[in-house]
């Protein structure tokens, strides 16, 4: 379980991550690649699902060609959620 503030930590992370990433037209896959990590890993760090360790931190990092510090920067952009299917809309009686 991930104490309030460390989810945040987390979220800014995984937002300030997609942003980079996107910022350089680079798909998940091509972070991960880029950053020898596994593609599911990078989703689940753009999703705030996963605790980091240093080593990941530095490798994405160094991938984006960013300061490892801009990963803890606090974010606005909230973290990107999975792929799940959209909420299904009630149909109203006519």
């Amino acid at each position: 379980m991930v104490g309030r503030h460390s989810q945040e930590i987390l979220n800014s992370i995984a937002a300030n991550v997609r942003r980079e990433r996107e910022k350089r037209g680079l798909t998940q896959e091509a972070l991960a690649e880029a950053a020898d990590l596994g593609s599911r890993f990078v989703q689940q760090v753009e999703g705030a699902a996963v605790n980091l360790s240093i080593d990941p931190l530095v490798r994405l990092a160094d991938a984006l060609e960013i300061p490892v510090v801009t990963l803890f920067r606090k974010a606005d952009l909230p973290p990107k959620r999975g792929r799940g299917r959209p909420p299904v809309k009630k149909r109203t009686a006519r």
